[in-house]
């Protein structure tokens, strides 16, 4: 799960940060437009979306390496607050044909769920170097 959040960053993160023009145009690729139906486009907003899923992947990145549960928690608790919020933001601001309002919901809200897995402990049971007694 938090290598999908970190691909889920880098991708975004890259192309908002370092492509601006194409990310408002072509966001979010197969054809669909989703950030044009927004608004005009904004250099220095698309820029801080790509900083924060950059940032985002490197936390993710960060406890994919760490011997500990909690990083992985942590990171979790970020995607998710993050992941419920913008849920919400576009589940109240519908825009676009069906499709495009189908499929904001369904990504967003496993983006969502993304996190949310990942608040919980996972069934792999502690190494005695994570839990010492």
């Amino acid at each position: 799960m938090l290598s999908l959040t970190a691909v889920i960053g880098l991708c975004v993160g890259i192309w908002a940060e370092f492509f601006h023009r194409s990310f408002y145009d072509t966001f979010p690729g197969l054809g669909l437009h989703w950030l044009i139906m927004m608004g005009p486009f904004n250099d220095h907003l698309i820029s801080d979306v790509g900083s924060f899923y950059l940032a985002l992947s490197a936390i993710s990145i960060t406890a994919i390496f760490t011997r500990s549960a909690f990083p992985g928690r942590l990171a979790g608790l970020g995607w998710a607050i993050f992941g419920v919020l913008h849920f919400y933001y576009h589940a109240t601001n519908l825009m676009g044909s069906t499709t495009d309002r189908v499929g904001n919901l369904v990504t967003l809200g496993l983006s969502a769920l993304l996190g949310i897995i990942l608040l919980f402990p996972s069934r792999r049971p502690l190494t005695t170097k994570e839990n010492p007694q």
